[in-house]
């Protein structure tokens, strides 16, 4: 129905709120200097966002809702706050389309690597973060504790408690 177009996004201030969390977790200075040595350059920093916005992305999509559909809601938001930095960088409206499809892919490329890497333990975890993350120029092992321990914290964390908008991610 066209009507649903118009209506308000009932967990707006929630999925912001979850966004915001991510950005103050991904712009930590502890993850740009050792053990970790993520590059603090554009891609560097949005391999972090990356990698956190995936972990919260995967504890969100699990059942009941309105986990789910939270999490789309917060998939989206961070692509919107992509499709603005590219902006405020100073890409074109031309170049908008073409930059966020190559974003869009290497998000759900990264996704779906760590996912994988998961499930076959912390070795292939560090070699999938170094590879992406640090750009085959360093050990992954500190990023894969740093993850592995994030995605325990969330899957302890209550739904309830993640639908009020607050995210506790551990200490890099």
């Amino acid at each position: 129905m066209i009507f649903g177009l118009f209506r308000k996004n009932p967990h707006r201030d929630l999925v912001e709120r979850l966004h915001e969390k991510i950005v103050a977790q991904s712009r930590l200075p502890a993850f740009f200097v050792q053990p970790y040595g993520v590059p603090d350059t554009l891609v560097g920093r949005f391999e972090i966002l990356t990698l956190n916005a995936g972990l919260l992305l995967e504890r969100l999509n699990q059942p009941p809702e309105p986990g789910p559909e939270v999490s789309q809601a917060l998939a989206n938001a961070i692509f919107s706050h992509f499709d603005d930095a590219l902006r405020e960088i100073g890409i074109s409206d031309v170049g908008v389309p073409k930059k966020m499809k190559k974003l869009a892919g290497a998000f759900m490329g990264r996704g779906a690597a760590y996912a994988r890497a998961f499930d076959r333990g912390e070795t292939e975890l560090a070699a999938a973060l170094a590879r992406n993350v640090l750009g085959g120029a360093g050990d992954g092992a500190a990023l894969a504790a740093y993850a592995l321990a994030a995605r325990r914290r969330l899957a302890d964390t209550p739904l309830d408690v993640l639908m009020q908008g607050d995210v506790f991610f551990p200490q890099p």
